[in-house]
């Protein structure tokens, strides 16, 4: 089993793994969020009850013991302020391969919390968890999303054309964007 710290810190966040009884927060953020989630995050479509996020973290936080998925949540530095969630996702250990997927909560957007925390997370990934790649994948739609990628020195591999379905059903388009050790890390 890997040894993974359960929290590290960027300039002004707290990025720690989920615990028990973090539902509520995440609820609250996402109920705070929907608007600017639904076009992106398909579990956004149906808000969830309190309970059902719990679930949730539970869920997480197993993963995260069992480090087949690394939920990361986002705490302003000094409070218990959920920001946003992040994490390392579709992990392949034997090539050191991670997936950086982000939401930043509503009353926390355009401040630069999420490149702070995706800039925290990659430098964890390559430092801690000696990863070979990062990926960051998103509708090609979704500037924003994009924008955190290029700031932080990913780049463009492609364009998955008609690659997944949307949360309206019909088809998307994906953007894959990433960081090799050895070309643009180390």
């Amino acid at each position: 089993m890997y040894s993974i710290p359960e929290s590290f810190e960027s300039k002004r966040l707290l990025i720690r793994a989920p615990i028990w009884n973090d539902g509520m927060k995440v609820n609250e953020a996402v109920k705070e969020s929907k608007e600017e989630l639904r076009p992106w995050m398909p579990w956004a479509k149906n808000i969830p009850t309190v309970e059902e996020s719990e679930v949730s973290i539970r869920r997480s936080r197993l993963q995260f013991l069992e480090r087949s998925d690394l939920r990361l949540l986002l705490f302003l530095k000094g409070t218990d302020e959920l920001v946003g969630s992040s994490g390392l996702h579709r992990i392949d250990w034997q090539a050191r391969k991670f997936e950086i997927g982000y939401w930043v909560r509503t009353s926390y957007a355009k401040q630069g919390y999420i490149t702070e925390a995706v800039e925290a997370i990659s430098s964890f990934a390559i430092n801690e968890l000696q990863a070979n790649r990062i990926e960051i994948r998103c509708d090609d739609r979704n500037e924003r999303s994009a924008r955190v990628a290029e700031r932080l020195g990913f780049n463009l591999e492609g364009t998955l054309r008609n690659e997944k379905c949307d949360v309206d059903g019909s088809l998307r388009n994906t953007m894959i964007f990433s960081r090799v050790r050895g070309v643009e890390f180390f």
